[in-house]
């Protein structure tokens, strides 16, 4: 899958952070001490085991913010497919202004090539199956924006991207409101006329409430695999029907099974192990 990388004014904050966290007060201590001002090198950024590449934006623009003169070369881009030893872009440049960025570059891949991996893992399970997805509000703080564009890269979807997208009335909400009937007529009342409103229940009986109040979605919360199926045969396609709660990547197949159209899966980015990536020298 190709995206455009985000708008500056999202990942330049985002990088800065990122950069100086590294730097610390006193900067690369190591590389001052060690490396000649004029060295120039040219570098390998290398895939250690096969995945889904995500990052690359984030790499490059750490690069470029330690030197605009670094040239940074994309051989495999966001989203390709790479195999264990794969080039993923190559690096020139001043060998001090490199090595300061190292590090930040490598993180942002490996952290978001592992998200974009994880999340093609859990798609290609349930391919052909006609079901999304989809990734959660369980980001790394700060970092909310590049891991939802890595599961996408990863050919998955997304729930909410911040509190404002939709409404979504959990179980906290229904018990502080009243209860399903008490929840859903309040916020169909405040809702625009281009807000979704998606709704939480963990029974069938609850189920039954909700279907006649319309709601743009529903979601089965730990639903066992009966009850999913039970809950598309009462639903009767009259709402989305979202399936959260235990998924993983044994039993999502069985999940997609039921008939569910969505399923939301939080480990895409609160469990996903980064991907080997390295810099060597060419």
């Amino acid at each position: 899958m190709h995206l455009p990388p985000l708008p500056g004014l999202v990942l330049e904050p985002i990088v800065k952070l990122a950069l100086a966290e590294d730097l610390g007060v006193a900067g690369d201590v190591t590389t001052d001490a060690l490396i000649d001002p004029d060295a120039q090198g040219s570098w390998k950024l290398a895939a250690r085991e096969a995945g889904i590449v995500a990052g690359l934006d984030a790499a490059a623009l750490a690069a470029r913010l330690i030197d605009p003169d670094i040239r940074f070369e994309v051989a495999a881009p966001d989203g390709a497919r790479v195999k264990a030893g794969e080039t993923i872009a190559r690096v020139e440049g001043a060998a001090r202004s490199v090595l300061i960025a190292e590090r930040t570059m490598l993180n942002f891949i490996g952290r978001l090539s592992g998200i974009a991996s994880l999340t093609r893992a859990y798609v290609d399970a349930v391919a052909g199956m006609g079901v999304v997805i989809a990734s959660t509000r369980k980001t790394t703080p700060g970092l909310r924006a590049l891991e939802k564009r890595a599961v996408r890269l990863g050919g998955g979807g997304s729930h909410r991207y911040s509190l404002g997208d939709a409404m979504l009335i959990k179980d906290n909400h229904i018990a502080a409101a009243g209860g399903v009937a008490a929840a859903m007529t309040r916020a169909r009342a405040a809702a625009g006329h281009l807000t979704c409103i998606e709704i939480e229940v963990d029974s069938l009986d609850q189920l039954s409430e909700a279907l006649p109040h319309t709601p743009t979605a529903i979601l089965l919360d730990n639903f066992s695999l009966p009850n999913l199926r039970a809950a598309v045969k009462l639903a009767k396609g009259q709402t989305l029907l979202e399936a959260s709660g235990r998924v993983s990547i044994e039993t999502v197949f069985s999940i997609a099974e039921t008939g569910v159209d969505v399923i939301s899966v939080g480990a895409l980015t609160h469990s996903a192990r980064a991907l080997d990536v390295g810099l060597d020298a060419a």
